[in-house]
C-alpha cells in the first residue's frame, strides 16, 4: 500500500471530519509515518490539494455517486477524495495508480464492500470526466466551483472589489505562496543568510518590502536548514514584517504587543529594539504564550515578558505607559487564504460580521496604554474594509486625540504577498 496515499487520506479525513487543522495534521502524520522526501511531498501536495478543492471537489464526486454524499462513510469520503483530485487535478499521476491505490486504501479503511464502491466511483469518473466539468459562466456559484471558493465568500468579494477583481483574488488564494524569512539582525545579515540558501539550492530573492526578508521561489527540506533552527532567521511572510517597521520601536522603549502570539512580529520588534527595551506579549492562550517563549529563546531575544490577558483589559494595567502599542488583532484571515487550504471552507458570514465589534473593544482598550506622542499600529491579515478601514475609521472618530499617519494596504492578487493591512497613528494629545 501507497504511505504517501494512506497519510494523505488520514490527513483529509481528520480535516473533513474531525475539524482538525490541516498543517497541523499533517505535521503529525508526516512525523508518526517516517516518508522520504518524496513521499513527503507528494503527500502533502495531496493534502493541501484535496482540502483546497474543498467542496468543488465534492461538487465533481457527486455527479458519480447516487446516493448524498453526508451518506457515504467519512473514510470512505476520504478516499474518494483524494483520488478524484488525483484523477482531475494531478496530470502527472496515472489514472490508474489513482483508481487502483484508492481502492487499496478503502480494502484497509473499510472493507470488500467499500473497495467496491470506491473503484465503481473512480472509474466512472476516469470514464467520463466531462460529466463534471465546471460551469464556465460568470455567476457567482461558476466562478466558486472554479475557483475552489465558497459561494458566500465570492459574493463578499464581488460586492467588496467588484467582479474582475474578485476572480482574481480567487486566482491568488489558489496559487502556491513562496517560504519567506525574516533575517534575525541581532546574529546575522541577509547577505549570509542569503549565501546559505543559495548553498542547499534555494531559488532566492530579497523582498523589496522588508530589509530583513528573504522570499525563497524554491527550497529544499528547511527542517534541516541549521540557519532557521538556530534561530539566525524566522519564518515570516515578507507583508508582515511591515508591522513591526511601521511601529518604528526604538531602544530602551517600553511596547506593548497585545495580540502577540506566536510572536512573530513581537520577536521582529525585539529585534529592531536591538534586544534593548521590554516589551510585553500579551495574549489570552497559556499555550501560544508559551510558543513566544520558546522563539525568544530560539531567537536570542531577552526583552519580552509573557503576559496572560484580556487585551480589552490591557489599558487599565498600562494606562498611558507605553512608548508603541502593536494591535495585531484576531481577524478572519482572508488574506492569508492560499497559505491556510482549509481556511475559506471554516470560516462563516456570522463569524466575518462579530469580528469588528471585537476588533474595535481591543483596539479602543489598547490605545488607554499610551503615552502622548506615542506610536500605536493596528494591522490584520485580512482584506476586508470591514475589519480594516472601518476599524480604524471608527477609533479615529472616536478618539480625535490620536491622528493617522499611515498606512498599507496589501492585496495578494496585485501585490503578490498575503493580504495584509496596516494603519499608524500618533497620539497627540
Amino acid at each position: 500500500m501507497d504511505k504517501a496515499r494512506y497519510s494523505a487520506v488520514k490527513a483529509v479525513h481528520e480535516v473533513f471530519a474531525n475539524g482538525a487543522y490541516s498543517n497541523v495534521v499533517l505535521a503529525q502524520i508526516l512525523r508518526q509515518e517516517k516518508l522520504n522526501d518524496l513521499d513527503r511531498r507528494f503527500c502533502t501536495e495531496l493534502v493541501y490539494g484535496t482540502i483546497k478543492a474543498g467542496a468543488s471537489l465534492d461538487w465533481k464526486i457527486s455527479k458519480y455517486v447516487s446516493r448524498p454524499l453526508e451518506k457515504v462513510d467519512a473514510k470512505v469520503l476520504a478516499i474518494l477524495r483524494v483520488g478524484m483530485y488525483q484523477i482531475f487535478f494531478l496530470d502527472r499521476v496515472p489514472n490508474s495508480a489513482a483508481v487502483n491505490e484508492s481502492v487499496e486504501l478503502a480494502k484497509k479503511f473499510a472493507g470488500v464492500g467499500a473497495s467496491k464502491f470506491v473503484n465503481g466511483v473512480l472509474r466512472s469518473a476516469v470514464r467520463e470526466p466531462d460529466k463534471s466539468n465546471f460551469p464556465q459562466g460568470d455567476d457567482v456559484e461558476s466562478i466558486a466551483l472554479r475557483n475552489f471558493h465558497p459561494a458566500w465568500l465570492v459574493q463578499l468579494f464581488v460586492e467588496e472589489f467588484g467582479l474582475d477583481a474578485a476572480k482574481k483574488i480567487c486566482a491568488a488564494n489558489n496559487l502556491d505562496p513562496p517560504l519567506c524569512l525574516r533575517v534575525n539582525f541581532l546574529r546575522t545579515t541577509r547577505e549570509e543568510i542569503f549565501a546559505e540558501l543559495e548553498k542547499i539550492g534555494a531559488q532566492v530573492e530579497k523582498s523589496q518590502l522588508a530589509p530583513e526578508g528573504i522570499i525563497c521561489r524554491s527550497h529544499g527540506a528547511l527542517d534541516k536548514f541549521k540557519p532557521l533552527k538556530v534561530g539566525l532567521c524566522q519564518v515570516q511572510d515578507e507583508s508582515s514584517m511591515i508591522a513591526a517597521r511601521l511601529l518604528e520601536p526604538q531602544e530602551n522603549n517600553f511596547v506593548i504587543d497585545c495580540c502577540a502570539a506566536p510572536g512573530g512580529k513581537t520577536t521582529h520588534i525585539a529585534e529592531l529594539m536591538k534586544n534593548r527595551g521590554r516589551i510585553i506579549a500579551a495574549d489570552i492562550f497559556e499555550t501560544k504564550l508559551e510558543h513566544i517563549c520558546q522563539n525568544s529563546k530560539r531567537l536570542g531575544v531577552k526583552i519580552i515578558e509573557p503576559l496572560l490577558i484580556d487585551a480589552r483589559e490591557i489599558g487599565e494595567k498600562f494606562f498611558n505607559q507605553a512608548d508603541r502599542v502593536l494591535v495585531d488583532a484576531p481577524c478572519s484571515g482572508l488574506g492569508v487564504i492560499r497559505r491556510k487550504a482549509d481556511i475559506r471552507w471554516k470560516k462563516n458570514p456570522e463569524e466575518l460580521a462579530e469580528l469588528p465589534k471585537l476588533q474595535a473593544e481591543i483596539l479602543a482598550g489598547a490605545a488607554k496604554t499610551l503615552k502622548r506622542g506615542g506610536i500605536l499600529v493596528y494591522s490584520t491579515c485580512t482584506i476586508l474594509k470591514s475589519e480594516n478601514e472601518n476599524v480604524v475609521e471608527n477609533f479615529l472618530a472616536a478618539n480625535k486625540n490620536f491622528k493617522l499617519v499611515e498606512k498599507k494596504n496589501l492585496l495578494p492578487h496585485v501585490d503578490g504577498t498575503d493580504g495584509f493591512f496596516a494603519a499608524k497613528m500618533i497620539r497627540e494629545v
